[in-house]
């Protein structure tokens, strides 16, 4: 598929006006169609680094016809990591590695994000699919910090209060993490406000305790989010978008709800944020409602509500399956980018499927020109019908 840029004579049916498969703007950059790939963490990363897998596993969705593909949390400081296995960018040597898969994505038409996440007191987990166990001692690199000494389970770590100096400390590791983000050539940053992680542990009274200006009230609890939200779009170029993923509602706590979200979108917009992706839970282990009791796009009314509410972008997640659903969600203005983690790992190629699906035009001529001059035979050989 042909890249989409701005003014471009790209070949496009009825069809695809204003759906899912139509173009999306936001300040220098234009996607060639609303999919965006969820950041999926896949915990093979050592010290931080990007190698070959995460090259091969990225690259395969620029291919596959997604417009926008956003890495896993991408650690700001070493102690900010879930796992020892987590990508990185706390230092400069980090940079080269994923400017290699920037690059790429980029030569196939798809845009590139980077979502920088610290883990808070989540650090120092052991790889997730060995189910539930003890933390891993910490390292050199220190124990993890929160907002207050309340660990995330009784298996963890028990995290260091921050004190002031290391809310600052923190909020220089997101602005250099940002500016590295620009040498590595990303066309997104997004900020990992959801899932529990350090940044959803300031804005929950389940897990911020404090008693000073970062606690107690419902601004002074979202005080340090906005102040990297400040410190990430004063180093981000004016021309690049700027996201944040939140949990909009999380069942560990009842406190926070879906008005209080919108608020917090309002602010963010101020702040420089230019679209909330909106996500669920994590602040405690495995939220109550599992996945099988939830419907295809169960978060899509929260992500109308604070599109509408607080007059701010939206991208929306959770249980998307078909390109047809989709497609629904774009034209009747529930979001305006389709978020896909799962299904997309399924199928790679799930966004090229959706240019046969949404298209009166059954051909391949939307898939790479590589796949697509084999895939034309498939009238001489009817497996492939």
């Amino acid at each position: 598929m042909e890249p989409v840029t701005e003014g471009s004579s790209a070949q496009e049916v009825n069809s695809r006006t204003g759906g899912l498969l139509s173009k999306f703007a936001c300040r220098g950059l234009t996607l060639r169609n609303r999919v965006m790939i969820s950041p999926m963490a896949q915990y093979c990363s050592e010290d931080g680094f990007a190698g070959d897998y995460h090259f091969v596993h990225l690259g395969k969705y620029a291919i596959g016809g997604a417009g926008l593909i956003m890495l896993e949390a991408t650690a700001v400081e070493a102690r900010g990591r879930t796992t020892p296995f987590d990508l990185g960018l706390w230092k400069d040597e980090h940079i080269e590695p994923l400017a290699r898969i920037t690059r790429f994505n980029r030569s196939q038409g798809a845009a590139t994000g980077v979502q920088l996440a610290h883990a808070g007191r989540k650090g120092n987990q052991p790889y997730p699919w060995d189910g539930a166990g003890p933390a891993i001692e910490p390292d050199s690199n220190g124990y993890p910090v929160a907002p207050s000494a309340i660990p995330y389970t009784e298996l963890c770590t028990v995290p260091h209060a921050m004190d002031k100096q290391d809310i600052r400390d923190t909020i220089k590791a997101w602005k250099d993490a940002t500016r590295r983000a620009v040498e590595a050539g990303f066309d997104v940053v997004e900020i990992h406000g959801a899932h529990g992680y350090l940044l959803h542990q300031f804005m929950s009274s389940q897990s911020n305790h404090r008693t000073d200006q970062y606690g107690g009230s419902f601004e002074n609890r979202i005080r340090y989010l906005l102040e990297v939200a400040e410190a990430v779009r004063a180093e981000w170029p004016a021309e690049k978008p700027l996201f944040y993923r939140t949990s909009v509602i999380d069942p560990a706590d009842s406190g926070w709800t879906i008005d209080d979200t919108v608020k917090l979108a309002s602010r963010l917009a101020e702040c420089g944020v230019d679209l909330i992706d909106c996500s669920y839970g994590g602040l405690a282990k495995r939220a109550t409602t599992t996945m099988g009791t939830r419907s295809q796009g169960f978060l899509v009314p929260y992500a109308s509500a604070i599109r509408r509410d607080a007059g701010v972008k939206t991208a929306a997640v959770g249980l998307i399956l078909d390109s047809e659903f989709a497609d629904k969600v774009i034209r009747e203005g529930g979001a305006d980018l389709v978020a896909t983690g799962r299904e997309a790992l399924y199928n790679p190629h799930w966004v090229l499927h959706a240019y046969q699906d949404l298209s009166t035009d059954q051909d391949f001529a939307d898939w790479p020109t590589q796949y697509g001059w084999w895939l034309q035979s498939r009238a001489r050989h009817p497996v492939l019908r």
